[in-house]
């Protein structure tokens, strides 16, 4: 079933657009929330409020596309249960993803929404420019939290050469903020 079909079916506020989301993207989102959470409990409870989530914002919103809207509300139930899980404690790949992009993007405090439009919009442009190969291992790592040893075993490549793109793409990163404004 096409995107556009299970969006008019959540706008006619049938059930089945749940059933449908879930048939299609579901192990999509599994391995999203899985790579953050590592615990099929949490996983499921995540699933279930991502689907929610997307029942409740579908009206008013009408996304174009249904894959990154559901996956980015997945991506950011499963961090904010992360949070509340590891609250006291610090570890593992999600804090070391963290670690890593602190060292070059501030977190825009309260709700500054032209901060957050503005470092959105830097991030997407820097992204887009990036060439293919490096977007694609930059966005397995910061946006689906995937291991350097999984990325390196996925595209063919050492692990020190991963770690070193990441490291070199950083500090691009970094470079560019800085220039934009957003000063460490």
């Amino acid at each position: 079933m096409e995107d556009r079909q299970i969006v008019d079916m959540y706008w006619a506020r049938s059930e089945d657009a749940i059933a449908e989301t879930e048939k299609k993207y579901g192990r999509y989102c599994h391995y999203i929330a899985y790579q953050i959470l590592f615990n099929d409990e949490d996983v499921e409870e995540v699933l279930n409020d991502t689907y929610l989530k997307v029942w409740n914002s579908i009206p008013p919103n009408r996304p174009r596309l249904l894959k990154p809207y559901v996956g980015m509300i997945c991506r950011q139930l499963a961090l904010d249960l992360y949070k509340t899980v590891h609250a006291e404690k610090r570890g593992g790949r999600v804090a070391a993803v963290f670690d890593e992009m602190d060292e070059c993007v501030l977190s825009v405090q309260g709700d500054d929404i032209e901060d957050t439009a503005a470092l959105s919009d830097i991030l997407e442009r820097f992204i887009r420019a990036l060439p293919e190969r490096t977007r694609r291992i930059f966005i397995r790592r910061y946006f689906y939290m995937s291991s350097v040893p999984e990325i390196a075993a996925d595209f063919r490549m050492k692990e020190s050469a991963v770690a070193m793109l990441l490291l070199r793409t950083r500090n691009k990163l970094k470079k560019l903020l800085e220039k934009e404004w957003y000063l460490l």
